[in-house]
């Protein structure tokens, strides 16, 4: 008895629910993502092969590079309320009157490089004419050392914040050096830390491939 063949039919899926389904998506990882700020001092770190991620709170960074043949250095701060009262404990330290704008700007910004006395022009600058200012960097010079007030300030300021939420996190301190930076500026930065009795820091490197 001969088999009966099936007729076959072309089958067709209607893929409109899943493109509504991408395009939903696509808008709202593009609405929800924030891009990334250009650091106003980019260096290029040195090679290493250790991978420790540095902690997203809780955290003070010193880039040192050099730019024009000047050494400068520029701190960064983590945490938008301790950035604030940072900003205030440091013009109260050195009688620079910053408002309540001039603070929520300050707390939104990433690494600065400029004395106090003038870092209210900073603060007032579009992000992408922030990256593009002369910053001659922060003093640390031994008769005018802001670096110290800052890193000084600021624990203060994450000590305040955490003991709020009854938190014990110390603040952590990373140097982010230039891969061709001289030693003497990095001991320099080092020595002020010591003096504040901090021999725990960390060194921020780039990743590179292990040799086999």
């Amino acid at each position: 008895m001969a088999k009966i063949k099936m007729k076959k039919k072309s089958t067709s899926t209607d893929m409109t629910a899943m493109c509504d389904v991408a395009f939903l998506l696509l808008t709202f990882f593009i609405l929800t993502a924030t891009a990334k700020i250009p650091e106003a001092l980019p260096v290029d770190t040195p090679a290493s092969t250790v991978q420790t991620k540095l902690p997203d709170s809780d955290l003070a960074t010193l880039t040192i590079g050099n730019t024009d043949g000047k050494d400068k250095i520029f701190f960064d701060l983590k945490g938008r309320d301790v950035r604030k009262r940072t900003l205030e404990l440091m013009g109260q330290k050195y009688n620079v009157a910053f408002s309540e704008e001039d603070k929520d700007k300050f707390a939104l910004m990433t690494d600065f490089g400029v004395p106090i006395q003038n870092l209210k022009q900073i603060i007032d600058m579009k992000a992408s004419d922030r990256v593009k200012a002369n910053q001659p960097g922060v003093p640390m010079d031994s008769l005018d050392n802001q670096l110290k007030e800052w890193v000084y300030n600021a624990r203060i300021a994450n000590n305040e914040y955490n003991n709020s939420i009854n938190s014990k996190q110390e603040l952590q301190i990373a140097i982010k050096g230039d891969a061709k930076e001289q030693y003497p500026v990095i001991k320099k930065v080092m020595d002020i830390l010591q003096d504040q009795h901090i021999n725990s820091f960390s060194l921020v490197t780039g990743l590179r491939g292990k040799d086999f």
